[in-house]
């Protein structure tokens, strides 16, 4: 039996079934990967036919790329915020910041930043969104001008901002990949792990 197909909506409530595509699709894709959803599949948790969702995205990836789209403006968001003080404690606090976005909005993360293949080079390639740019730019301004004022450890603040955005990303992504991992007590491994990227920044 096909589900139900919910009352067409009112019009100038588009908005409202185009949230509701957008969250059916995050919580699939939190569940199955991007690769094992259909937009059939999307279609029918929203209780719409699968032309009606095409009337608000063209394709999968175009939700996908919202998806992601929205996932770094709101860590670009959190991470403007007054954590950036030139100082291991302030350093610590914005890297600690990104860990709890992630943790926090799992599914999120994951279309962000854990999809691979054709799925990730076309969000990869939507110009319109520029993802992840601005939340990396947050991070990568405030290391050059921590290189400026002598205090980073290393003569390369690009490569230094880099390696601490792989830094923290390894850690949100293997606690959401792999929770059965035996890992520690998760908040003393946290705190541990942003103290330790924070340390091999700065100089003593």
């Amino acid at each position: 039996m096909s589900p139900p197909v919910s009352p067409r909506k009112p019009k100038g409530s588009g908005f409202e079934r185009r949230e509701e595509i957008l969250a059916a699709s995050l919580r699939l894709f939190g569940e199955r990967g991007v690769h094992g959803v259909s937009t059939r599949q999307i279609a029918e948790a929203v209780g719409i036919s699968q032309p009606t969702l095409y009337a608000y995205f063209p394709s999968k990836d175009h939700i996908a790329a919202e998806l992601s789209a929205r996932a770094f403006a709101e860590l670009e968001r959190r991470l403007s915020g007054p954590h950036f003080e030139f100082s291991e404690d302030g350093l610590a606090a914005a890297f600690r910041t990104y860990i709890d976005f992630g943790l926090e909005n799992p599914d999120a993360y994951r279309v962000a930043f854990m999809i691979e293949g054709a799925h990730a080079a076309a969000v990869a390639a939507d110009e319109a969104h520029k993802p992840g740019r601005g939340a990396f730019d947050v991070l990568r301004g405030a290391i050059r001008q921590m290189h400026e004022m002598g205090m980073t450890t290393t003569d390369d603040p690009e490569r230094l901002a880099q390696s601490l955005w792989a830094g923290m990303h390894g850690l949100v992504s293997l606690l959401i990949a792999r929770p059965q991992f035996p890992w520690g007590e998760r908040e003393g491994l946290i705190e541990a792990h942003v103290r330790m990227l924070a340390r091999a920044a700065l100089r003593p």
